[in-house]
């Protein structure tokens, strides 16, 4: 079992197809963390998925001293993210996109960021503004490329469009939450999903045009983990479970979850390596941000790499169809 390797344009590094989400380190856990990002990093993880409203910037200063710590700079991909909302208003402005993105360099302790995503969007704000700033922070030498995480096809394309007529750098990379699972409700405001029969049209266009995606949320928020039965969704009291609960536990996922085991049986594998295939085996660019918590789920992902589903296998997944 190997890691695999892809390539994101404006990305001069490979870019691994397992990316290790960082929002569960910080600097007050310094060994623990460390020893996290050492054990992925030694099993072909290059690319490590940061933002600047994760822990208060605590995600970014943990990964920043590891990677100043070990002086692998030159060898790993930081995806970080900024211009998230907060609770007063709507942060996707020029101002706040240029004030993360200084916040997130020091944190990181770098001069630059390899692949810069916008954390949201707000459609109010018109692209040439969103463009136009990210573009100056790129010919700065402080972003390698740019994309956006919860930002639809529609908006991704009036952006693309703004930049080619202006000769300035597009949008090379989309981060939407993607899974077998498919969600009931949006599990928080201006959440972009690219799961389910209704997101056809979306996944038709990453099929076309190859952008890369980072997604998010294989296991569709534990559900996948073996933790949620028909029977026992009552018992759950923390505020990821009930979430979880609330957006993904249907009859028709949990259908899903009937095919995943019976296909896990028969293929020597788990439920979660099963899930993380049927996002890795689509006819998708995907690079699926995993969130790890050590090294051991790490090498269980490493193998669901190999699992490479057949298409009847992800029709009949999906239930699409009822043969395979």
């Amino acid at each position: 079992m190997a890691m695999t390797y892809g390539t994101v344009p404006g990305v001069e590094k490979r870019v691994s197809r397992l990316v290790q989400g960082t929002v569960i380190i910080n600097t007050k856990e310094e060994e623990r963390s460390f020893a996290l990002l050492d054990g992925v990093f030694a099993q072909g993880c290059t690319t490590f998925d940061t933002a600047h409203h994760y822990g208060q910037g605590e995600s970014e200063r943990a990964l920043g001293a590891w990677i100043a710590s070990r002086g692998v700079r030159d060898q790993v991909v930081i995806l970080t993210k900024g211009a998230h909302h907060n609770k007063d208003r709507r942060r996707v402005t020029p101002f706040d996109i240029t004030s993360d993105l200084h916040d997130s360099l020091a944190r990181l302790k770098t001069d630059f960021v390899d692949l810069y995503l916008l954390h949201r969007d707000d459609p109010a704000v018109p692209v040439s503004e969103i463009v136009e700033v990210l573009n100056a922070h790129h010919r700065a030498g402080k972003i390698g490329a740019l994309g956006g995480s919860n930002w639809s096809v529609a908006r991704i394309q009036e952006a693309n469009a703004y930049a080619r007529a202006n000769g300035l750098q597009p949008f090379v990379a989309s981060s939407p939450n993607f899974s077998l699972a498919v969600q009931t409700r949006s599990p928080w405001e201006n959440c972009i999903s690219i799961s389910g029969p209704t997101a056809k049209a979306e996944r038709d266009w990453y099929a076309v045009t190859k952008m890369p995606l980072f997604t998010w949320s294989s296991l569709a928020g534990g559900f996948f983990s073996g933790r949620f039965t028909r029977d026992n969704l009552g018992q759950f009291t923390t505020y990821d479970d009930v979430m979880c609960v609330d957006v993904y536990c249907t009859e028709d996922n949990f259908r899903r979850l009937d095919r995943v085991q019976t296909l896990a049986g028969e293929r020597g594998a788990t439920v979660p390596q099963i899930a993380t295939a049927y996002v890795l085996s689509q006819p998708l660019n995907i690079f699926a941000i995993v969130g790890c918590q050590t090294t051991a789920e790490f090498a269980s992902n490493v193998e669901a790499v190999d699992l490479e589903l057949t298409p009847e296998e992800l029709a009949w997944l999906d239930l699409r169809s009822e043969s395979r």
